[in-house]
């Protein structure tokens, strides 16, 4: 046997998998072996694999999912690099939504009556003719975050990437119930300017001009399901006012909000409404 081939029990040990990881990572197409032996189905792999052993490893030990790492794995150190960067954003966003909700829970369960919305208004706007960038994408509560922030972050690279010039907001419309239990649709759009062709997942559209009910939450305000009794008010009020609904909820979110103080207006709750003439 060649020296630079090794079995997969050398191959784990060097790489530091076990042989059950090894066979998951051929099975799913991640790491195959070099060769496999006709005869007694054992396998063997080249030293030169190990390099991408490892990485398949670390990435394992961050809980990085399988077809992720495929994702992650599947370009150049640079590509790599930009899609790294990116799951770690959404997963560093989902963490903060999870303590924001953890909070919220907290605050029910001592009585500290800190839990709610302060008292604020809902307003009217009108949004004119805007050409969006769009990634729609089935999701429950649980990776909503992640979703919202990877594909907003893929968009926005995209167009920056096709010369066009991005508003700096970026919208999440709910075109169905997203909760804990099922996946509802979502589609994550970035408003900009210029010509730009559609690519893979991401779809060029118009959103009609209309006009919206919204209020302004903080970014810890926006958390599930703090960010529900938001939802409220804004059903509420438009219903009061007889103003029947134009189209799907949706959060607008200011450009950088990631990077304002949690307690700072960031994020707008809206809901298409048609208003009715005097």
């Amino acid at each position: 046997m060649d020296d630079d081939v090794l079995t997969i029990s050398e191959f784990g040990r060097r790489a530091g998998l076990s042989q059950k990881a090894l066979r998951l990572y051929d099975v799913s197409g991640l790491l195959a072996p070099a060769r496999v032996d006709p005869s007694n189905g054992y396998r063997f792999y080249d030293e030169e694999q190990l390099e991408r052993a490892r990485r398949i490893s670390v990435l394992r030990q961050l809980d990085m999912p399988l077809a992720t790492i495929t994702d992650v794995l599947a370009g150049s150190d640079a590509e790599a690099v930009i899609r790294l960067d990116r799951w770690w954003a959404a997963e560093e966003a989902t963490t903060a939504a999870r303590r924001a909700t953890l909070e919220y829970l907290r605050s029910r369960l001592t009585h500290n009556g800190t839990v709610g919305l302060a008292p604020r208004p809902v307003h009217v706007r009108e949004v004119p003719e805007t050409k969006i960038a769009t990634i729609r994408t089935e999701t429950d509560q649980q990776y909503l975050v992640g979703v919202i922030v990877s594909s907003t972050s893929e968009i926005m690279a995209y167009l920056r990437s096709a010369g066009a010039e991005l508003t700096g907001e970026s919208w999440v419309l709910f075109h169905s119930a997203v909760t804990p239990e099922a996946e509802g649709t979502v589609e994550i759009c970035v408003p900009f300017t210029g010509t730009v062709d559609p690519a893979g997942p991401i779809v060029i559209r118009i959103e009609q001009a209309h006009q919206e009910a919204y209020t302004t939450l903080t970014m810890d305000e926006c958390a599930f399901p703090r960010v529900l009794l938001a939802y409220d008010l804004v059903y509420d009020w438009a219903r009061g006012s007889e103003h029947p609904e134009a189209g799907p909820p949706r959060e607008i979110y200011r450009p950088d909000c990631h990077l304002l103080p949690r307690d700072e207006p960031a994020v707008d709750v809206a809901l298409p409404i048609v208003v009715r003439r005097s």
